[in-house]
């Protein structure tokens, strides 16, 4: 669920974008090596926005780190756009005429252990 903050504190996105930033702000800290995730509506628009949702991975997040953007600051001003625009995150397919619903995929690469069993 996402909870908006005032009209005055809130910037971009739609429920899409907030899923995927949340993603971000969770795995900031932690290796994020092998993950991938991909949150869009498959009407290609996502709230207020041209962009239908957002992707995040490993390289995003140097990204936002080289570009000193803190997805926890994004994330509580509902501003996901935003912090995925200058990224080059963003999802954007244009009106697709369509409404199947939104399209989460996440894709997780297997560590291959080192230890023996």
């Amino acid at each position: 669920m996402v909870k908006l903050v005032e009209a005055a504190e809130r910037g971009l996105g739609g429920r899409n974008q907030q899923l995927v930033l949340a993603a971000a702000q969770r795995l900031w800290d932690d290796v994020a090596e092998g993950i991938a995730l991909l949150s869009g509506g498959t009407d290609g628009e996502d709230g207020p926005t041209d962009a239908a949702g957002a992707v995040v991975d490993a390289e995003v997040l140097q990204a936002a780190r080289r570009h000193r953007l803190d997805p926890a600051d994004f994330l509580k001003r509902n501003d996901a756009y935003h912090f995925f625009a200058p990224l080059g995150a963003l999802i954007k397919t244009g009106p697709t005429h369509t409404n199947v619903c939104d399209l989460r995929v996440v894709v997780v690469d297997r560590i291959e252990s080192t230890r023996r069993r």
